[in-house]
């Protein structure tokens, strides 16, 4: 079966009714948010975070434990260039 969808975008899914997850890199916006922000977005998908927010992210809860949350997002995090590691841990110690 062919897929005559138009491809996916960082700004559009493939159905454009939601938005796809972001990229995680240095270019995406994933970094913008505290450790305590990330967690719960992957726990709970992102439309449990921020109410009414369509996204094709899901929520994690139940199907990976908590360690598993973090060491996902420590690799995230490791991906990305100092200056944005530094920023982002500043965020997530409550600083700007």
């Amino acid at each position: 079966m062919r897929n005559n969808a138009p491809p996916a975008t960082a700004q559009t899914s493939r159905d454009s009714r939601r938005l796809p997850a972001p990229p995680h890199d240095a270019t995406g916006h994933t970094w913008h948010h505290s450790d305590k922000q990330l967690f719960e977005m992957v726990e709970n998908g992102t439309a449990g975070v921020v109410p009414g927010y369509e996204s094709d992210m899901p929520a994690y809860k139940g199907t990976l434990s908590d360690a598993d949350i973090w060491a996902v997002l420590s690799f995230i995090q490791s991906t990305w260039p100092a200056n944005i590691r530094e920023r982002q841990q500043r965020l997530s110690r409550g600083g700007q």
